[in-house]
């Protein structure tokens, strides 16, 4: 048995007692830094409104990623809820909506937005312009995104490349075109640059958003129209209102969606929220053209086998519309603000095709069987 004799009670006490403090203030400690963090990452709480329906979950999808990752970074401190077209405001309204700070952010097509500042068509894709790989290089590696933002800001508004539905088809068609008379008077719902460039081929050409194309389409509103490819144009029932379904979709060689946030908004976040959000983006951006590219190509079949006629535009439509295209960019770029953009972007252009042209173009001319036709 011990012998704990007076002294050595004393010692033990004390010894036990400055365990305890030690303890305890290691506690307080603790939860000081507890507290810390907490007030450095605050709760917040986003609405984003969209362009698209629900239906479409790949390119809805882009905005549901970005609500899940941030999500999942913030662990459930920043919280972002994404509302369908027409839920919040209707699907071509979104930057007016992040603009004016009724939502604090949106997931949308600058393209849509010509009619406020020509030059955000460089902001999702140009007809015959830079594949998806190739607008993502100009985007995130060429200037692009630093002259996009620059265009957003008279709005108020920053943007951030959240999607990419890779080349796109050539839209579906009532009746087979043949040749460039056939175009005359054609009514098209085809948005952006390539509306301009349909309009100048003599086509009456109209925007609706995704969720209004299928009745316009098989109430015969409208001859024509294109979406983006054959795994949203299939859950939208294209293929159920038009038999012709036209290839390639020039005007649309590489489509980037984007994220809006509207800028004070943005300013109020802390920078682990904005460093969240910006990683959400990318994934976003990367995730939905994987998917695209990896859907696209079995529903394609699944639409030839249930009668769906797959047809080439052909050379005569293909050049014209080039034509028409270099036209209206020259006579765009006597705005000075579109011609900024338009010579950066045409310079970044000129480089990476010629590159492009030594490695994978000449891969593709010869995998992929050298011919014009898709078998």
């Amino acid at each position: 048995m011990a012998d704990f004799s007076p002294r050595r009670r004393r010692l033990l006490g004390a010894a036990a007692a400055v365990t305890t403090a030690s303890a305890l203030a290691a506690c307080r400690i603790r939860r000081a830094d507890e507290v810390k963090a907490g007030a450095a990452l605050p709760l917040v709480r986003w609405r984003m409104a969209t362009s698209w329906p629900h239906s479409l979950d790949t390119i809805f999808g882009g905005a549901e990623t970005i609500s899940r990752r941030v999500r999942e970074m913030s662990d459930g401190r920043f919280l972002i809820q994404p509302f369908a077209a027409g839920e919040l405001v209707p699907g071509l309204e979104v930057l007016e909506a992040v603009q004016n700070g009724s939502v604090e952010s949106g997931h949308t097509a600058s393209y849509y937005y010509l009619g406020k500042n020509p030059a955000l068509a460089f902001g999702t894709a140009v007809p015959f312009g830079l594949t998806a790989q190739q607008q993502n290089a100009w985007l995130h590696a060429g200037g692009g995104l630093e002259a996009i933002n620059q265009l957003y800001a008279d709005f108020g508004v920053r943007s951030f490349p959240a999607g990419n539905t890779g080349a796109q088809m050539g839209g579906w068609f009532k009746r087979p075109l043949e040749g460039l008379a056939s175009l005359q008077g054609l009514k098209m719902r085809i948005p952006g640059l390539g509306g301009k460039v349909m309009a100048a081929l003599g086509v009456n050409v109209q925007v609706l958003p995704g969720g209004e194309i299928f009745l316009a389409l098989d109430r015969g509103a409208i001859d024509a129209a294109e979406w983006t490819g054959p795994y949203d144009d299939e859950k939208l029932g294209l293929n159920k209102a038009a038999r012709y379904y036209y290839y390639p979709g020039w005007w649309e060689p590489g489509p980037t969606l984007t994220a809006l946030v509207n800028l004070q908004a943005w300013g109020r976040l802390p920078a682990e929220y904005q460093a969240m959000f910006q990683t959400a983006c990318q994934e976003a951006n990367a995730l939905m053209l994987s998917r695209y590219d990896a859907l696209n190509a079995g529903v394609l079949q699944r639409l030839i086998k249930g009668g769906t006629q797959l047809e080439f535009y052909g050379d005569a439509i293909l050049q014209a519309a080039r034509e028409a295209t270099d036209q209206i960019l020259a006579d765009s770029a006597k705005d000075a603000t579109f011609r900024k953009v338009y010579d950066q972007w045409q310079g970044f252009r000129r480089e990476v095709f010629a590159w492009n042209r030594v490695n994978e173009f000449s891969y593709a001319r010869f995998a992929f069987g050298g011919g014009k036709e898709a078998s």
